[in-house]
């Protein structure tokens, strides 16, 4: 069971919303899933009425949702946002995006940084998306984020964990749970950060490109969970010298 913020999930595969071909699908790829959490980005949702053929659905199906900051290029903007979300979802739980560069949608850890701080302090449950960065990570700690979710590679590339080395050492220090957003493109992915110590993982575009949804959530959740039971089963030691797999017998010596 994970717990964020004093809440229980027993899905450890966090999910997206945004781009599926309509929101049927998304709908029914998230329940196969069993996904507990999903995002949603507040640039989606219609600010005159606080709703539109996304929240809805999303309610009936029993979900959390967490309003997310995409967009915004700065730390006001973020703020905005997520005071936004707060007013018009009525949830403090806000997943804090901050990325000015149109490109590689990397985020600004500096802006970032000043957000967290300051929507911890108005209370918020914020759920930073950033680099991995072991020093940073622990600096949203310190402010008082629930969780840090650091980047496998950048988003919707599909690259899988070019992050690696760093993300070893942000589980390792954190004291917070560790959920790896951006970038896992297969269900081996997500296994092997699982595998890795990782509290959670959050998957969208993997999902939602997939030729056939429904069928690839299946497929992550079920990676999760194996990549979770493999973690808590404790991996064999990695060894650069090959170990004989049954002790030399006595005969051979005879």
């Amino acid at each position: 069971m994970l717990t964020v913020a004093g809440v229980e999930f027993e899905s450890r595969l966090f999910t997206g919303t945004g781009k599926f071909s309509s929101s049927q699908l998304m709908l029914e790829a998230i329940n196969a899933s069993k996904s507990q959490l999903v995002t949603v980005s507040m640039k989606r949702i219609d600010l005159k009425t606080g709703a539109d053929d996304l929240l809805t659905p999303l309610r009936q199906a029993g979900v959390r949702l967490l309003p997310n900051t995409s967009g915004a290029r700065n730390a006001k903007e973020a703020i905005f946002a997520a005071e936004l979300a707060r007013e018009m979802l009525g949830t403090q739980w806000i997943k804090l995006e901050i990325h000015p560069d149109p490109k590689y949608l990397m985020p600004d850890a500096v802006e970032t940084l000043t957000a967290a701080q300051i929507l911890c302090e108005r209370g918020f449950i914020v759920m930073p998306y950033v680099h991995a960065d072991p020093v940073l990570c622990r600096r949203l700690e310190d402010v008082g984020c629930a969780a840090v979710m650091p980047l496998a590679s950048p988003i919707g590339t599909n690259q899988g964990l070019v992050t690696e080395p760093f993300i070893k050492m942000i589980i390792e220090q954190a004291r917070v749970p560790v959920v790896i957003d951006a970038g896992i493109g297969a269900p081996s992915h997500a296994a092997h950060a699982m595998e890795l110590g990782a509290d959670a993982v959050l998957v969208n575009t993997a999902i939602a490109s997939s030729a056939s949804p429904i069928e690839m959530a299946l497929c992550f959740r079920d990676a999760v969970n194996c990549g979770r039971r493999a973690f808590e089963a404790g991996l064999g030691r990695v060894q650069t010298q090959a170990v004989h797999t049954s002790p030399l017998t006595g005969f051979l010596q005879q």
